[in-house]
């Protein structure tokens, strides 16, 4: 084995805001993981080196200030947290207006430069309204129905017979998927690339879950991806949150999203907040 694969890094960083604590775990291939105390941080570090010590690989933790949100200060995301709040107010839609984090990226070449890809889930849902659709078993597709729950089981899927048209259409109808055990392996077969190529492959739903609450996870998980530009945008909220669950939301957004870059925020030319029909806020 290559002696630079050897260790595992590990960064620790804790992320404040109000209530909200969080601390951060990055690791060799830029996966983050999130504990909720300082005690699960550490059993997390114990059993990964527990589970890496036959591949001769140890997890170094330590400190690393570099990834805090030292650039947005407090006030600044409460004024810009405020002024989204205030203008969906001013003029009050007929619809639930998204809260989005828009991301402007420097010193990136996406043809040579990595593609970073990461997701996130947030302490509150940003899309209450999102449709996560169950493709599933007996039990998971009765289950759905009583919860008002739109699922299609693997006959459904069968006589979509992997048209491309039909497969694109249902990717577009729903914002994400769940799928049983049993058939989460059978949708490459049943419907081809379609949902993979939309960013949409589903999720995994087990019996021993709450349904409830796995689609409420889904929800509250958000997707950071590069693509062939220098700029991406994702929900981090909506405007009927209250000014603290929306700043908590973008603050670990933020911390999240530059945890992912590959020299934190020197790569991070300009952020900002808006609402769906609102003016955006910049945040740095």
């Amino acid at each position: 084995m290559d002696s630079c694969l050897q260790t595992l890094k590990v960064e620790e960083c804790g992320l404040r805001m109000g209530e909200l604590t969080v601390k951060c775990l990055l690791y060799a291939d830029d996966q983050v993981i999130f504990a909720s105390s300082a005690a699960e941080l550490q059993m997390m570090v114990n059993l990964m080196n527990w589970s890496l010590k036959e591949r001769g690989m140890k997890v170094n933790a330590r400190k690393d200030n570099s990834l805090k949100m030292s650039k947005v200060s407090r006030d600044t995301l409460y004024e810009c947290v405020n002024a989204v709040l205030q203008s969906s107010k001013d003029k009050k839609r007929n619809f639930l207006e998204t809260v989005e984090l828009q991301i402007g990226l420097k010193n990136y070449d996406p043809q040579k430069d990595k593609r970073f890809s990461g997701t996130v889930k947030l302490k509150y849902i940003p899309r209450p309204k999102m449709q996560v659709c169950i493709l599933g078993d007996q039990q998971h597709c009765d289950e759905a129905k009583q919860l008002n729950v739109p699922c299609m089981d693997a006959e459904a899927l069968k006589k979509l017979n992997k048209n491309k048209k039909l497969v694109k259409k249902l990717a577009k109808k729903y914002d994400a998927f769940l799928a049983s055990e049993s058939l989460i392996k059978q949708v490459p077969r049943l419907l081809g690339p379609g949902l993979n190529k939309a960013g949409k492959f589903p999720g995994l739903l087990s019996h021993q879950e709450s349904m409830t609450q796995k689609i409420d996870e889904v929800k509250a998980t958000i997707k950071f991806q590069m693509k062939k530009v220098l700029c991406l945008s994702v929900a981090v909220g909506h405007v009927d949150m209250t000014p603290d669950e929306l700043a908590q939301n973008v603050h670990l957004s933020i911390n999240f999203l530059v945890s992912l870059l590959k020299k934190h925020w020197q790569n991070v030319r300009s952020l900002h907040m808006k609402s769906t029909m609102g003016p955006p806020q910049r945040l740095y």
